[in-house]
């Protein structure tokens, strides 16, 4: 064969390489009941998964799209279609799918009708419902309606301990004292004017760092009312960047 023709076939080759490597995209696990998968942990786009029957796995993509795979299944987590690179397209169908999901039969409405929180990290103690903190973060009560006064009571759900505190009028943040160790899921029962109802915390992984793979993380997780203030937070900023 000629020096000139196995050059050729050996640019191709390295060209193919690059450009499969460059197609490549990081994957974050969110839920998995596949052995060897678990959640938080990271995953090549172009490497093949196998699922036997009963076997699944959600996976998040840089668009912020969540993708489940049941088994039987063999090959890519993404198949053959291409992950958006556009970051205003990714966030408008981010936010179509948090829409659609929170439309559908089954929703709590309260997730859905909540007050909008002036930050995406602020854990609403004034309605049940899911959490979202970040691993290590000091988490920090608010409440939507400040105005007066208000005595409310924590407990863990074996009532093993009972912490009472008090609302200022005017003060709707109260950091959160040493209550207990935040594992991967916490329950707390919330007392307020004698109603209790649940408030889970769920711990994002720290390496969520993609703001859109973070909103799509917040939203399998049913933290919609934090998901929704980082999604306005990120259009705030693509539009700033415009």
């Amino acid at each position: 064969m000629a020096i000139a023709q196995i050059s050729k076939i050996t640019l191709a080759l390295a060209l193919g390489l690059c450009s499969a490597a460059a197609s490549a995209s990081t994957l974050i696990v969110i839920d998995s009941r596949a052995p060897g998968l678990k959640a938080g942990q990271k995953i090549d786009s172009n490497t093949p998964i196998t699922l036997k029957e009963g076997e699944r796995v959600t996976v998040i993509g840089p668009d912020g799209k969540s993708i489940t795979l049941r088994g039987k299944f063999s090959g890519l987590p993404l198949g053959k279609t291409p992950v958006a690179s556009d970051p205003g397209r990714a966030l408008a169908a981010l936010i179509n799918t948090r829409n659609a999901r929170t439309s559908s039969v089954g929703v709590v409405r309260g997730a859905t009708d909540a007050a909008a929180l002036p930050d995406p990290w602020l854990i609403d103690i004034s309605r049940a419902g899911e959490r979202c903190l970040k691993a290590g973060g000091k988490p920090i009560w608010w409440r939507p309606d400040a105005k007066q006064s208000q005595k409310f009571t924590v407990l863990p759900v074996d009532r093993s301990w009972v912490a009472d505190f008090e609302w200022n009028a005017g003060e709707s943040m109260m950091a959160v004292p040493e209550l207990a160790a935040f594992d991967t899921q916490t329950i707390f029962v919330m007392r307020v004017e004698d109603q209790e109802f649940p408030v889970s915390i769920n711990i994002v992984p720290s390496d969520l760092e993609n703001d859109l793979i973070l909103a799509s993380w917040m939203l399998e997780k049913g933290c919609t009312q934090q998901a929704d203030a980082l999604l306005k937070t990120v259009g705030q900023n693509q539009a700033v960047s415009k």
